[in-house]
């Protein structure tokens, strides 16, 4: 994807004032670009032609791919917040909480954020190295020759397959870390296990289930089209392949986590006055 880079003229004594403008002017412009670039690959769904093969290798990849570090890391997540919450439950005599606080915490924050963050590190840096080496190889250039839109062919069917199943990959992981608190507080707590599962289900509300599954689809488009951005974007061969991974991975997770303040701020209002 063609950017516009502002440089300086040579032989121009170089400022303060000048060098953050044209600092602002170049994040000004690559916020323009991603926007760009995201708004396509969203319109692309409304008309043909659809890369559905494509479509479903990406669900593969991302999903069936990320499927096993997502539950490994859910699992022990769980049983983690099982022994530090226990520990203080322990104090006042009310150990049964501990299922309460584990599903809560679960499903409302851990589950989407750490599973994005973990689809991003993995997914994302593919994604950007992947499209770079594209680029650099000149395949991208070949597609338009051809009269193929890349934007059509290689965004909008990671883009659709990351919103599709990082919801699965993060239903997966909190399912996976209730095991874990299970687990854990079966051997330390001597928590049954129907106490354990009944408390975990019913502490949970419609809204914590909106909420662990809304922020999944934001945060899928988050690292795709970020990733998509970076790769497309690429300047100075392989080296300009490794810069792109890296500020790919670093920019979805900032941008995740910025996202993922706003979105709970929003869900939390929309608990209390729609659902």
């Amino acid at each position: 994807m063609a950017t516009t880079e502002p440089k300086l003229l040579e032989g121009t004594p170089i400022s303060l004032t000048g060098a953050l403008t044209e600092g602002v002017k170049q994040r000004i412009q690559h916020v323009q670009d991603y926007s760009m670039l995201a708004a396509k690959s969203v319109t692309n769904l409304f008309n043909p032609p659809f890369y559905w093969t494509d479509i479903l290798e990406q669900m593969d990849i991302i999903g069936v791919g990320s499927l096993p570090i997502v539950v490994l890391t859910g699992f022990f997540i769980g049983a983690v917040m099982v022994l530090q919450t226990a520990a203080q439950f322990v104090r006042f005599g009310q150990t049964a909480l501990t299922a309460d606080a584990v599903s809560l915490a679960l499903v409302r924050e851990l589950g989407p954020t750490i599973s994005g963050l973990l689809v991003t590190g993995r997914n994302g840096s593919s994604i950007a190295s992947e499209l770079g080496s594209m680029v650099v190889t000149e395949q991208v250039d070949a597609m338009r020759a051809m009269g193929t839109d890349p934007t059509r062919k290689l965004v909008t069917p990671r883009m659709v397959a990351a919103v599709l199943m990082l919801p699965l990959l993060t239903a997966t992981a909190d399912l996976s870390g209730l095991i874990g608190g299970f687990v854990v507080s079966t051997f330390t707590l001597r928590l049954g296990a129907v106490a354990f599962w009944t408390r975990a289900v019913d502490a949970l509300d419609f809204s914590d289930l909106m909420q662990g599954l809304t922020k999944p689809l934001i945060f899928g488009f988050i690292l795709s089209t970020v990733g998509c951005y970076h790769g497309l974007r690429v300047r100075g061969g392989t080296q300009g392949v490794g810069r792109a991974t890296t500020s790919a991975v670093v920019a979805s997770s900032v941008f995740i986590l910025v996202a993922n303040f706003f979105l709970t701020k929003i869900m939390l209002f929309l608990s209390g006055h729609v659902f």
